[in-house]
């Protein structure tokens, strides 16, 4: 396999990964709506608001983040048969990278943070 057959492969299974995650988290607002006046497409609304999440508004985003990951590497397993393991470890660890910023940037109760 090549090197650009690689980058593609690892390219594609970002996108379907990060089709994953938004598409759960877009279905997540519309299945369990935050809180009254909350505006969740801002990090300053969310952190003055935090403290009227519940439980149940942090079950979509892991879910999101979980799922979106999986379905990631799970496309470029499926496409980079010959240097797999390296192709899935790059996607996992760019997923991981983003989970790491959306920590520090989205404030969230630690565990849920610790969790996901």
């Amino acid at each position: 396999m090549g090197i650009v057959k690689g980058i593609v492969f690892v390219i594609v299974g970002l996108a379907v990964g990060s089709a994953v995650n938004m598409g759960l988290v877009i279905a997540g607002s519309s299945i369990i709506p935050a809180p009254a006046g909350v505006d969740v497409s801002d990090a300053e609304s969310i952190a003055e608001s935090i403290h009227l999440f519940e439980t149940k508004h942090f079950i979509f985003p892991f879910l999101a983040h979980a799922l979106g990951t999986f379905c990631g590497v799970l496309a470029t397993g499926f496409l980079g048969r010959d240097n797999r393991t390296l192709l899935v470890w790059i996607v996992a660890a760019i997923f991981f990278l983003g989970g790491i910023a959306a920590v520090m940037m989205i404030p969230a109760p630690v565990m849920f943070s610790a969790i996901d």
